[in-house]
């Protein structure tokens, strides 16, 4: 889809998903987290002749922020996490607030359960929605609730499966998927879904 790309990268014996989102008419783009190595997503930005307005991060843990400090050098973008978790060199952001990109909107949800200040970022102005999940949701699964698994399945169904059922899901790990198929077939959700 013209304005998202998704970059696998390997961290350790996982691969970790990070994304870059752009508006196809002014360039502006925002990176969603970093895997293990930006070198894609810099590439590709480049050849597009793409702007890195800022650097939203899902969540700290290591495997999706690992290259975090050359991609904010290389790039000079604002890094914004959550108030609950703390990066350094960052800013903080609660859930509510808003980014403009160009033609884009960006919301931010606190997404917590699997770790404490999980956000999910969703992206208006595309084609379609766009819901960065990190690692709350997965194509047939969900994160592990280290921090709480009720309050996880708690802000998976009121927060991202309540958006349309056409929105890409976007995870930190595996494929994409859509909000529709997660409430079909994720056997923690399906059939069981109330907004």
């Amino acid at each position: 889809m013209p304005g998202l790309a998704q970059f696998n990268t390997n961290y350790g014996d996982m691969t970790v998903n990070a994304y870059l989102v752009w508006d196809p008419a002014t360039r502006a783009a925002v990176a969603f987290d970093t895997g293990a190595d930006c070198t894609t997503m810099l590439r590709r930005a480049g050849r597009q002749d793409l702007a890195f307005k800022f650097i939203l991060l899902t969540h700290a843990h290591p495997d999706h922020i690992a290259d975090l400090e050359r991609l904010k050098s290389e790039t000079g973008a604002v890094v914004y996490i959550s108030e609950l978790e703390a990066v350094r060199g960052s800013e903080d952001i609660a859930e509510g607030e808003r980014f403009g990109l160009g033609s884009l909107s960006i919301e931010a949800r606190e997404t917590s359960g699997h770790s404490a200040g999980g956000m999910t970022f969703v992206v208006n102005g595309l084609s379609r929605p766009v819901a960065i999940v990190g690692d709350s949701l997965f194509a047939g699964s969900m994160g592990g609730g280290a921090v709480s698994y009720e309050d996880a399945l708690r802000n998976n169904r009121e927060k991202i499966l309540t958006l349309p059922d056409e929105t890409i899901v976007c995870p930190g790990h595996g494929p994409l998927t859509t909000v529709g198929k997660e409430k079909c077939d994720n056997p923690f959700f399906a059939g069981k879904f109330r907004p």
